[in-house]
């Protein structure tokens, strides 16, 4: 089989198993990305060159350039892609093994997570955006309040806050939930805090008297200023005029805008004393590896206040 057709087979394949729009994205350009490297190396067209002529010294090639210009995490994401591939390939038939096994991947060092910088910095950024202070030609704190507050308090990931329907929200007031539909079609329910529940029913009201319109259960839970489902572009509008309007987008990490409200709910759950076990629930993390992440990053800063202590400066002198 040619490797065009088996790359399309494979998407077919993924998208059966009902993966987030984004992450079929991803799926796709890691496999076109390095298809690339192959058709050049090869000088062979994707609909002409054979899956199984693509042997381990072909693939570290492709993958070597493809690395040159890229980080290591993208270069390990990519390698996880082709090595499902080809796994798809051996239960097709396709080809008889999986060359991947030999292929190298960087090692990736543990990623930090990245929460707002400032122990006041989330409430501030709640206060200022309910003040109204970000300015746009067609205001709607109640909107962007009950956006950043479910980031703030449920930990989803943008790509799952997207995906959310008014009836995600279930249960009897004092033990609503917020139902989730995370990363490989996995769900989870994360309850919520009459608090936020208030914050989300008085946005939804806002919703309604500005388009006039019911809301049954399918319809998004989020829409952007024309009632159309809020989009991931208009989500990282949303959060980093926010965060600039309140003062506070100095305290956002490199690399990071709206994982920065999911990693500092984590943050906090472990700072309150949540194991690895609860944040990975929380978070739908499929390893508590990356929860045990913010509780080993709690622990060492909380070892760096102490240390700070200018009382330690004395006792070295009196030692």
């Amino acid at each position: 089989m040619d490797l065009a057709r088996l790359v399309e087979s494979y998407l077919e394949h993924l998208q059966a198993r009902k993966l987030a729009a984004n992450s079929l994205r991803a799926y796709r350009r890691d496999l076109e990305s390095v298809a690339g490297e192959l058709v050049e190396l090869t000088g062979t067209p994707a609909e002409r060159l054979a899956v199984e002529e693509l042997d381990a010294s072909v693939l570290r090639s492709a993958f070597a350039r493809f690395a040159a210009r890229r980080s290591a995490a993208t270069v390990t994401r990519a390698w996880s892609t082709w090595n499902g591939f080809f796994g798809f390939g051996v239960i097709e038939g396709a080809v008889s093994g999986n060359p991947m096994k030999v292929v190298p991947k960087p090692r990736n060092a543990p990623a930090t997570p990245k929460p707002l910088q400032g122990e006041e910095t989330p409430e501030r950024l709640l206060r200022q955006v309910a003040a109204g202070v970000r300015k746009a030609r067609n205001p709607w704190p109640e909107r962007d309040l009950a956006v950043l507050a479910t980031l703030l308090c449920t930990g989803v990931r943008s790509a799952e806050l997207l995906e959310l329907t008014v009836s995600s929200l279930a249960g009897r007031s004092g033990d609503r939930r917020l139902h989730v539909q995370g990363k490989g079609g996995k769900s989870r329910s994360i309850p919520i805090e009459d608090s936020l529940d208030e914050l989300i029913r008085s946005y939804l009201r806002t919703r309604k008297q500005r388009f006039g319109n019911r809301l049954p259960g399918a319809e998004p839970l989020f829409v952007d200023h024309r009632g159309g489902k809020l989009q991931r572009g208009g989500l990282q509008y949303l959060v980093r005029r926010s965060l600039q309007a309140a003062g506070v987008s100095d305290r956002v990490q490199p690399g990071a805008m709206v994982h920065a409200l999911r990693h500092t709910f984590a943050t906090r759950l472990a700072e309150d004393g949540a194991s690895a076990a609860e944040i990975a629930k929380l978070l739908g993390h499929s390893s508590m590896n990356s929860s045990q992440t913010y509780i080993d990053v709690t622990a060492r800063e909380q070892r760096l206040s102490v240390k700070a202590n200018r009382t330690h400066r004395v006792l070295g002198e009196l030692g």
